[in-house]
């Protein structure tokens, strides 16, 4: 059984920071590639951001140079540091970690943005 567990959410003012993480448990050694998503209310849920076990990153457009995502493979832990956090970024942000025969999917934590 795999987990993944976020932590770091919370209520922000726009203009301030917060840094999400994502800590992998159970039996599971590296993922091939991790990454956040997002859904507001009403929305469906995007990827915001990912990363390749080798580093390669992708960002979604309305994050670039505002958030980073990265990754430590030995502690199997990824982490979403966000800049600049505007009223649009609220929303219940997910983890996720993939590899070739499985698919993982964390609970989400809220990320609220304050105008």
């Amino acid at each position: 059984q795999v987990q993944l567990v976020e932590s770091g959410g919370g209520l922000v003012q726009a203009g301030g920071s917060l840094r999400l993480s994502c800590a992998a448990s159970g039996n599971i050694f590296s993922f091939s590639g991790m990454g956040w998503y997002r859904q507001a209310p009403g929305k469906q849920r995007d990827l915001v951001a990912s990363i390749t076990k080798g580093g390669i990153t992708n960002y979604a457009d309305s994050v670039k140079g505002r958030f980073t995502i990265s990754l430590d493979n030995a502690k199997i832990k990824m982490y979403l540091q966000m800049n600049s956090l505007k009223p649009e970024d609220t929303a219940v942000y997910f983890c996720r970690g993939w590899g070739i025969s499985y698919d993982y999917w964390g609970q989400g934590t809220q990320v609220t943005v304050s105008s």
